[in-house]
């Protein structure tokens, strides 16, 4: 598939839309993806949920678990996978 000068496939666009969430996108990407946005309803749906994903994992409070709270929630699930009834 030949690449036309200005027009990203949807794909494309969402490859592009991943790497700037990341910062990744250089300022040619970034301006292919803007022209893309600016027709494209599928990939404007994209970018606003790839948007909202990021802007919740970023102003979430959960915290990562201890290696102790790790290590007790390993054994819990153990216990309990051990005490169901086997078919």
């Amino acid at each position: 598939m030949k690449k036309r000068f200005l027009f990203i496939s949807c794909e494309q666009a969402y490859l592009i839309c991943d790497k700037a969430q990341y910062g990744e996108a250089n300022l040619w990407e970034r301006f292919e993806l803007m022209l893309r946005l600016s027709w494209c309803k599928f990939a404007r749906a994209y970018t606003k949920d790839n948007c909202a994903l990021t802007a919740a994992i970023h102003s979430s409070k959960d915290k990562l678990l201890t290696e102790i709270e790790r290590e007790e929630f390993r054994k819990n699930l153990e216990r309990l996978i051990h005490k169901q009834p086997q078919h």
